[in-house]
């Protein structure tokens, strides 16, 4: 990362309007997050959803990824849900019909009419789960023997199902604005200023278990006492070193290349020669970035979602159902770990699984060895002791494999670290209240994202300063 060329770009007047604006729509989105639904009176409304969300893992979960709007039942509490169910519907289907994989390969025209499929499939998976999470937050109000959402009318009902949809259309648009400025992917930004919105919040939970002595103080070598909780010190020291550890992991990956050296034929034309050069093919050991984690998240949570609804809607026939669903597919406690309780490994497996997936799936859709095959072809370039053609392509796809197989794993494995650590930590302290999953999904995402958007400014500070290099 060439700081110094990001320092000089900063001068620049397009450089500082891509900038601001990427920071006005981020400022937006956080002020969005704070407008309550109208739907009962806000403040009282929000202290009850407030001890829902804080009796329930998924509650906090759903929480962090929406950027604190789920506890302020705001009009973007749907997020970004809908449009990253769509576009994971858009894409299976453009590997499976034909139609598809054909405007697809048509460049950006047919790219442009399926990224407009998947806006408009975005605004019914919306109202869905804006009708779902209404229903689902007054069963769960209701069973808590309140009347905050006893019994909204039907024009309430159709009022907060449009101010919900049009939020998580909202959210869409923004997030396209911000990659229209080539300051990174827009959805990935917009979760990524969701989750640091929420860092204030935690770290004043943890300083509050750190500074509660009750339990008694931290003794330093039997000569005194500090007035810290021994056992949260030690917990804060383990996840610093380990979130360290983590995060020099996730730099190295997301930085990590394979250079393909491209040479060009040498051609005369007049008196003129052309080609006769060399160039770099670099392929990223993880090309997809953080988007393979998104997914998963997302493709995760719709399960448990399903089973709220289920169980919301109150029929005994599918109470068991909706009771699997939910132990199944949610983040499971340090405590599930115990060895006999086997559901609790079912999340982390999937987890584990899906990301797999999800990186090879978003990979063959970014990097198109065929396509880059036929370009180097038209443009006379050619990898040493490698035939133009099919022969590239085939070299391409199997390169391009090898990597994704390694990058994959290593990925999947960084997500389910936190699962891990919370095993280790259950069976060494006993303690069951870190909420490492949370907080590790946190980090992968915020990482990744602030790398490829560090990658986006550089290239874009190297662009405008060029011509400081004449």
């Amino acid at each position: 990362m060439n700081w110094k060329t990001i320092f000089r770009s900063l001068k620049n007047r397009g450089m500082q309007k891509r900038l601001l604006i990427v920071l006005g729509i981020i400022v937006t989105y956080r002020f969005l997050a704070h407008v309550p639904i109208p739907l009962a009176e806000p403040t009282q409304l929000k202290e009850v959803i407030n001890s829902v969300v804080s009796g329930t893992d998924f509650g906090g979960f759903v929480n962090l990824l929406s950027g604190g709007a789920l506890a302020s039942f705001s009009i973007v509490l749907v997020g970004l849900t809908p449009f990253i169910t769509a576009s994971i519907i858009s894409q299976l289907l453009t590997k499976a019909i034909p139609r598809m994989e054909e405007l697809h390969k048509d460049g950006e025209s047919g790219r442009r009419k399926i990224n407009q499929w998947t806006r408009m499939s975005t605004i019914p998976l919306a109202i869905v789960q804006s009708i779902a999470f209404i229903f689902i937050l007054r069963q769960t109000v209701l069973a808590g023997n309140t009347t905050v959402l006893a019994d909204p009318t039907a024009l309430e009902w159709i009022v907060a199902v449009t101010a919900m949809t049009a939020g998580a259309t909202l959210l869409m648009w923004l997030g396209e604005l911000i990659t229209e400025q080539g300051i990174g992917n827009g959805i990935s930004l917009l979760i990524f200023a969701g989750i640091i919105s929420q860092l204030p919040t935690m770290f004043a939970s943890l300083g509050g278990s750190l500074f509660d002595t009750s339990a008694g103080g931290l003794g330093i070598f039997n000569w005194f006492v500090v007035p810290l909780n021994p056992t949260v010190f030690w917990i804060i020291l383990g996840l610093l070193a380990s979130s360290l550890a983590l995060l020099y992991l996730l730099v190295k990956i997301n930085e990590a290349q394979r250079i393909i050296t491209i040479n060009y034929a040498k051609r005369v034309h007049g008196n003129t020669n052309y080609g006769g050069i060399k160039s770099v093919l670099p392929i990223k050991l993880i090309a997809a970035g953080v988007i393979p984690v998104i997914f998963a998240v997302a493709f995760l949570s719709l399960p448990a979602f399903a089973g709220q609804v289920i169980k919301a809607a109150g029929n005994p026939a599918f109470t068991d159902l909706a009771n699997n669903l939910i132990v199944w597919f949610q983040a499971p406690n340090p405590g599930s770990f115990t060895g006999s309780e086997l559901q609790a490994f079912i999340y982390p497996l999937t987890y584990f699984f899906l990301v797999i997936f999800f990186t090879y799936m978003y990979t063959g859709i970014v990097f198109n060895s065929h396509e880059i095959a036929e370009n180097l072809q038209k443009q006379g370039g050619f990898i040493e002791n490698i035939r133009p053609g099919k022969t590239t392509q085939k070299f391409l796809a199997t390169t391009m494999n090898r990597l994704i197989l390694f990058g994959a794993l290593v990925l999947g494995f960084v997500a389910i670290t936190p699962f891990i650590g919370e095993f280790v930590i259950f069976q060494t302290l006993g303690v069951t209240n870190t909420n490492l999953s949370i907080g590790g999904t946190g980090i992968l995402i915020v990482v990744s994202v602030a790398l490829e958007v560090l990658r986006q400014i550089n290239s874009r500070a190297l662009m405008v300063t060029y011509d400081d290099y004449k």
